[in-house]
């Protein structure tokens, strides 16, 4: 078993000279945020990350979550972890001071929202949901609902969740049976059953408040007669203390291949007829205030994934250069050596960091521009960092969790034989991180995304905007001694762009071969994307050295991942072009019983 340990050092690197932090700190609303507060923030986190939530990660796979009739219990340690959160202030980080929060940048907060998971993923999705709960709160609950459940909520004394998914309904949202009776009091009985719902049920906190999507009463059907309810599991009365428990359940929770100290609950909801629920916004709008929580989600399910990978990838270097093991070639040594020396588990380390690399930066790069789009005082400038946050959250999304299994399977192979056995820690990443390109929208959903709405937004101008951001990248490497990085980038550019126009096409002629090739583009548009963002702390690196920075060594290491994701891997985002416009007919030339024909 190995422990984890977050690096600031790291998170800074990426968040000034990649990320463009520095532009957060300039808006007037982050006027107080300093180097120096950003620092010791980071310092504090990784502190409590370190050792506060990393030693429940045995605990958490080991026994996890456990069903009885009256409730869920997680293991010991975790309901401390959440008060300490909660006391820390590190829930309310970026959320409103009138709500209790620090009113903090939401790029900060994404850090923490890193190291979390890779500390303890069983223990982050509590955090998660309830972060997204509050955002869809803020953004479409009344007045009177926001000063009712956001400030416990941000305090951590209360948990949020979000029902989407039923039996017959998974992706397919519009396929909800859940109905919603309004009463005379303007409140509504909740009828249904909710699956896969994250610390739906559990002992850390006195409340729950579950956002549940639901169906109106003679609502028309489909994704336009959703509406989003608040249910409490306990009834909240007008003085904000805690009445009697609604009429709202865990009926179980699900055995899952890994993420065992999550509970994964079915809920359900108005057995006896008593389901207290209150409308969120207007009736059938519930898609929209849902969406502002899954947005939120699926950047955060990235963070996830990136953790995971950074976790598995600390572990599988310690155990490389602790292993001795055979007399690497080309060493010119009859001695055996640790592995770490041998050029095939160099390979594989190095593909994992630089993978690693990309995706903190996308998902940093992605959290600023969030920061930016709401908060910056120019209409412009927070129009075009929209563009960058709608483009890169399906980037974040299915590239970090992608790499998460990638990472995490490559490190059980570092390990070898040692990897499969459990005591090791090794399998329970893989087992951990093996959800995250599933949940809150499958990659492929977030495939097609990108390569259906987003290509269109405004018109193409986020696409375009974004790639000439890259193009400013590849001018500034021809001018630098990391010319040699110029081209292949931008040869990965103009590949995104014929792509992008070619699919463009496609949705007027033949959308079924966008669907198909989706996947493919979405990882090479987030590698070229990856690699323009490593080349900027390439540069900046670069520049330090040039100017006697003394931390050669760390310094030198950013030069050589960025050169090493572009001359190994980006090679490989571009091979992809003509896979992507072969279109959907090989897919189809078969009918399904040819496909099972022996």
């Amino acid at each position: 078993m190995f422990d984890y340990s977050p690096s600031p050092k790291d998170a800074l690197f990426t968040l000034y000279s990649m990320a463009q932090f520095d532009r957060v700190t300039e808006i007037p609303a982050f006027a107080e945020v300093s180097a120096d507060l950003v620092e010791a923030m980071l310092a504090e986190a990784a502190r409590l990350a370190a050792e506060v939530i990393a030693p429940l990660n045995v605990d958490s796979d080991r026994i996890g979550a456990q069903w009885n009739p009256e409730c869920v219990t997680f293991p010991a340690g975790f309901a401390d972890a959440w008060k300490a959160l909660g006391d820390g202030g590190w829930i309310g980080l970026p959320f409103e001071q009138r709500f209790g929060g620090q009113g903090l940048p939401e790029s900060l907060f994404n850090v923490f929202a890193e190291w979390i998971p890779a500390a303890s993923m069983g223990f982050a999705q509590t955090m998660t949901l309830t972060a997204g709960a509050i955002e869809a709160l803020s953004a479409h609950a009344s007045p009177e609902q926001q000063q009712r459940y956001i400030p416990k909520l941000v305090s951590g004394e209360w948990t949020g969740t979000m029902n989407l998914t039923e039996p017959q309904a998974g992706s397919d949202v519009g396929a909800l049976r859940t109905r919603a009776t309004k009463m005379p009091d303007g409140s509504y009985r909740i009828k249904g059953q909710k699956i896969y719902i994250t610390s739906g049920e559990h002992d850390m906190t006195d409340n729950i408040i579950h956002l549940v999507l639901a169906r109106v009463d003679g609502a028309p059907p489909g994704t336009a007669g959703i509406s989003l309810f608040i249910v409490p599991r306990v009834r909240v009365n007008d003085d904000g203390s805690l009445g009697e428990r609604n009429d709202v359940r865990c009926a179980s929770i699900e055995h899952k291949l890994g993420l065992h100290g999550s509970a994964t609950c079915v809920m359900v909801y108005g057995d006896n007829d008593d389901c207290e629920g209150f409308l969120v916004g207007d009736e059938n709008r519930g898609m929209a205030a849902m969406f502002t929580m899954m947005n939120a989600a699926r950047l955060h399910v990235g963070l996830q994934g990136l953790g995971c990978a950074d976790r598995a990838y600390q572990g599988a270097l310690d155990w490389a250069q602790q292993r001795v093991q055979g007399v690497p070639v080309g060493s010119g040594s009859n001695d055996a050596q640790a592995i770490i020396e041998h050029p095939d588990v160099r390979r594989m380390l190095l593909d994992m960091r630089v993978k690693i690399e990309a995706a903190r930066a996308i998902c940093y790069r992605a959290s600023t521009a969030l920061d930016m789009s709401r908060h910056h005082p120019d209409p412009e400038i927070r129009a075009h960092e929209q563009g960058i946050i709608d483009l890169l959250t399906p980037m974040a999304k299915s590239y970090s969790t992608d790499i998460g299994c990638e990472v995490a399977s490559e490190a059980i192979q570092i390990f070898g034989g040692m990897g499969f056995i459990e005591e090791t820690g090794a399998a329970q990443i893989y087992r951990d991180v093996r959800i995250t390109p599933i949940y809150e929208g499958t990659n492929g959903i977030q495939a097609w995304d990108l390569s259906n709405r987003k290509l269109k937004l405004n018109g193409g101008k986020a696409w375009q905007g974004l790639l000439d951001d890259i193009r400013d990248t590849v001018a500034a490497l021809r001018q630098s001694t990391l010319a040699s990085l110029a081209s292949p980038l931008e040869a990965a550019v103009e590949a995104v762009h014929t792509v992008a126009n070619w699919f463009l096409e496609q949705h007027r002629l033949d959308q079924r071969s966008v669907a198909a090739g989706s996947v493919a583009f979405q990882r090479l548009f987030s590698e070229t994307v990856g690699a323009a963002l490593l080349a900027q702390g390439a540069l900046a690196a670069k520049a330090r050295l040039d100017a006697g920075d003394s931390d050669r060594d760390f310094l030198d290491s950013r030069v050589i991942f960025a050169r090493y994701f572009i001359e190994h891997q980006l090679p490989l985002a571009t091979a992809r072009v003509p896979i992507i416009m072969a279109g959907a007919d090989d897919l189809f030339a078969l009918n399904a019983e040819q496909l099972g024909a022996a």
